[in-house]
């Protein structure tokens, strides 16, 4: 297994108990709702410690239901992953590019050769 493989797989792993570990412990078992998002838990915490508290602002779309409002979620992170993926892709594919019209023209470093060295046949002679 390659080195890229093995850190690939060791991250995969860590990503797995991150999202396994808080259930498999129990973490917020104590909680009505015990994964709540931080908005929600915010604003718990203020109604708490000030139940006259009125909020500065709205929000400018209240989705009808949570299950909506998962969905709209799910389609901000979709459509964020896109973005990046579409980034990297290119960036990659202009870098692969690059990497094959150096290989074509003759004379470059890097060309014909993996390591930048000339071919045997177009070594320098002394």
């Amino acid at each position: 297994m390659s080195r890229n493989a093995r850190i690939n797989t060791l991250l995969l792993l860590v990503v797995v108990a991150l999202a396994v570990l808080p259930l498999a412990l129990g973490m917020g078992d104590h909680k009505e709702e015990p994964f709540t998002g931080a908005d929600a838990q915010a604003e718990t915490a203020i109604t708490e410690l000030d139940p006259d508290y009125e909020p500065w602002f709205s929000p400018l779309y209240e989705p009808p239901s949570g299950e909506i409002e998962s969905a709209l979620f799910a389609l901000q992170a979709a459509l964020g992953a896109g973005v990046l993926a579409y980034y990297f892709g290119l960036r990659r594919g202009r870098r692969q590019g690059e990497a094959r019209a150096r290989a074509e023209v003759p004379g470059l470093p890097g060309a014909d050769a993996p390591d930048g060295s000339a071919p045997a046949d177009r070594q320098p002679s002394a």
